[in-house]
């Protein structure tokens, strides 16, 4: 009965830490038009965060390249490609400090994500200074 108990002990608290976590599976929204637009994995690695499309939601772009990229990611697909990068974790529920594509405009951007609640982040791409941005909100896939 001792092991259940430790066992479900670290369970609740290993959910409860992804739910503090931006790390996931992530339904992208366009800001402009308000349709979903990607699923976007987020995971870390060497202690930062990235995000990879696997996904296409748009009917008839499943198959897009980045035409509007410059260097190794012009005219790769879409799917399948890392649009966030580097973003280090700089409070509780914010990530800061790293660079999200929006492939689309072939554009990068600085970038920040922020844990609205565990299934909806903010992600607010800029330059130079975080109030000349736009902000999206991504919804957690279940």
């Amino acid at each position: 009965m001792k092991n259940y108990l430790i066992a479900f002990i670290f369970l609740i608290s290993g959910s409860m830490m992804l739910a503090q976590s931006p790390i996931g599976l992530w339904k992208t929204i366009d800001d402009e038009t308000g349709k979903a637009k990607s699923h976007v994995q987020i995971y870390e690695q060497n202690g930062a965060l990235y995000g990879k499309v696997v996904k296409i939601l748009t009917v008839g772009k499943e198959n897009a390249v980045c035409s509007e990229c410059d260097g190794t990611k012009k005219n790769k697909p879409i799917n399948g490609m890392i649009i966030l990068e580097d973003v280090k974790k700089v409070g509780k529920k914010k990530w800061d400090n790293g660079e999200i594509l929006d492939p689309n405009k072939g554009k990068t951007y600085s970038v920040s994500l922020e844990l609205e609640n565990a299934d909806k982040l903010k992600v607010r791409g800029y330059m130079g200074f975080s109030l000349l941005g736009r902000t999206q909100y991504w919804h957690r896939v279940k």
